[in-house]
C-alpha cells in the first residue's frame, strides 16, 4: 500500500510519502542523469534557504519569513533523504509561532506537515485543526488534517478532509488524495481515474512524475506489468531523479525476471540514501539471488537510516517491525507492530501486526489483525496473502484457499519471495488459479 499524503512547504502543492517522502513543488525540466538532477535541485533549495537566512539576517522580526524558512528546511531534508534538517524545521517555524502567535495559520500547517513527516501523526492532526481555527478555508490544513487522519485509521474523518479539500481548492493535491481515499477502501478503478484527473492538472515535470509513480503503482498492484512499466517510464522520463519511480520500475523488472536490472535499479537506489522500506526490499531481492552477505549490508544500511529517523523525532513502529522480520526477531517485530497499533490503526500497521504474530506462533491472534487489515475495503495480495497463511496455519483451509487465489488473481508478481509461496501453498491445498 502505499503511504501517506502530506503536504510540506506553503507553495507546495501536495507531497507524497510512498516509503519515502516525494513532494511535488516546482522543478525544472531536465534531461540529466538522476544523480546531477538531484544534484541540481539540492542546489537550489540550498539557494533558497540561504535567501531566506540572509532576509531573516536583515528583517528578523519577520514571522512570515520563518514560517518560510521552515517549510524551506523541510523541502530540504525530503529531496536530501536528511532528517536531521527536522529540528532546524521546527526551530525556525516555531521562531514564526513566537513573533506571532494568533493568526498564523502558516506556521501551524508547516509544524503538520512536519509532524507528518516524522509519523507524529495525532501531533498532525491537532495541528492542521489549529490552522484550521484560523481559517476555515484552507486547503492546505485540509490536505495535512487528511493525511493525518487517514494514517490514524480514521477513514470517515479523512474523507471529509478530503471533501473539504476538494470543496475550497480542487487541483492535483485534492484528487491525488481523494485517490488515494479510494484506493484504501478498495475502489481501484475510480482511483485510477481520479488519479488521471490529477495528471491532467500537473504544470511541471514533477507532478507529473509524481502522479505517474502513482499510476504505475495501481497498475502494478493489480498485477498489469505493461501498464505499470509505461508509467514508470513516463514517470523517470519526466524526472530522472524520482526514487519511487526507480523503485516501482525495479519491482516490474523483478516480475519480469530480469533479476539483474532489479538489482542494478536498487543499487543505484542505494547511493541516494532512501528510506529503511528500500533497503529491506532490496535485501530480500539480494536473497533471492543467493548474494546473503550483501543482504545483510543492507539491512545493516536500514537500521542505520531508522536510527537516524528516530534520533530527530521520527517515530516508525512499521519499519523497526520489517527489520525485525527480516532478521528473524519475531518477539521484536509484534512489540514494534503493536506499539504502533496502539498509535493508529491503518490497515497497513494492522497487516504487519497480524504477520508479526504469525511468524511468532500466535495465529489465532494474528487472524483477527489479518481481518481487520482487510475490514476497510482495501484488499491487496499480501494482505490476502498473509491472511490465507495465517488461515491455513490455523487449519481454515477452505478459507486459506480462497485467500492465496485472490492474492494470485489480484497480482501474482507481488512479491519475489511471497509470490511463490502463495502459489506452493494453494497447490498443496489443491487449488488453481
Amino acid at each position: 500500500m502505499r503511504r501517506t499524503l502530506i503536504r510540506l512547504g506553503i507553495a507546495a502543492a501536495l507531497a507524497a510519502a510512498v516509503l519515502t517522502v516525494a513532494n511535488i513543488a516546482f522543478r525544472p525540466r531536465t534531461e540529466r542523469p538522476a544523480a546531477q538532477t538531484v544534484a541540481q535541485q539540492t542546489d537550489l533549495l540550498a539557494g533558497r534557504v540561504a535567501r531566506a537566512q540572509q532576509h531573516l539576517r536583515d528583517v528578523p522580526g519577520d514571522w512570515a519569513g520563518w514560517s518560510a524558512l521552515g517549510a524551506a528546511y523541510l523541502e530540504q531534508a525530503r529531496v536530501t533523504a536528511d532528517p536531521g534538517l527536522y529540528p532546524q524545521a521546527e526551530q525556525a517555524t516555531r521562531k514564526s509561532l513566537s513573533l506571532r502567535r494568533d493568526g498564523n495559520g502558516d506556521a501551524l500547517v508547516v509544524l503538520g506537515a512536519l509532524a507528518n513527516a516524522r509519523h507524529d501523526f495525532a501531533t498532525a492532526r491537532d495541528q492542521a485543526r489549529a490552522a484550521l481555527r484560523v481559517d476555515t478555508a484552507d486547503a492546505d490544513a485540509y490536505g495535512v488534517l487528511a493525511d493525518a487522519l487517514t494514517q490514524l485509521g480514521d477513514a470517515r474523518g479523512a474523507t471529509d478532509a478530503v471533501q473539504r479539500m476538494l470543496d475550497t481548492r480542487p487541483g492535483l493535491a485534492a484528487y491525488a488524495r481523494a485517490s488515494y481515499d479510494l484506493e484504501l477502501r478498495g475502489r481501484i478503478p475510480e482511483a485510477t481515474a481520479l488519479m488521471r484527473r490529477a495528471l491532467n492538472d500537473a504544470v511541471d515535470p514533477h507532478d507529473a512524475a509524481f502522479c505517474r509513480t502513482q499510476l504505475g503503482d495501481l497498475a502494478f498492484g493489480r498485477g498489469d506489468l505493461r501498464a505499470a512499466a509505461d508509467e514508470y517510464a513516463a514517470a523517470l522520463a519526466a524526472d530522472p531523479a524520482s526514487i519511487a519511480a526507480q523503485r516501482g520500475r525495479a519491482r516490474v523488472r523483478a516480475a519480469q525476471g530480469d533479476l539483474p536490472g532489479a538489482l542494478s535499479d536498487y543499487a543505484d537506489l542505494t547511493a541516494r540514501l532512501p528510506g529503511p522500506s528500500y533497503l529491506i526490499e532490496y535485501a530480500e531481492l539480494l536473497n533471492v539471488a543467493g548474494r546473503a552477505a550483501q543482504a545483510e549490508e543492507q539491512l545493516s544500511l536500514a537500521r542505520a537510516a531508522q536510527q537516524l529517523f528516530t534520533a530527530n523525532g521520527g517515530q516508525d513502529g512499521l519499519a523497526t517491525a520489517a527489520l525485525a522480520l527480516a532478521t528473524g526477531r519475531s518477539a521484536d517485530a509484534v512489540t514494534a507492530a503493536r506499539a504502533e497499533w496502539n498509535r493508529r490503526h491503518h490497515p497497513d500497521v494492522a497487516d504487519t501486526l497480524a504477520w508479526s504474530l504469525h511468524t511468532a506462533g500466535r495465529d489465532a491472534e494474528a487472524l483477527t489483525y489479518a481481518k481487520q487489515a482487510v475490514s476497510g475495503g482495501a484488499h491487496p495480495s499480501t494482505y490476502a496473502y498473509h491472511l490465507g497463511v495465517i488461515e491455513l496455519a490455523l487449519g481454515h483451509r477452505a478459507e486459506a484457499r480462497a485467500e492465496l487465489t485472490r492474492a494470485l488473481d489480484t497480482n501474482p508478481y507481488f512479491s519475489p519471495v511471497d509470490g511463490p509461496n502463495a502459489g506452493r501453498a494453494l497447490a498443496a491445498l489443491g487449488g488453481s488459479r
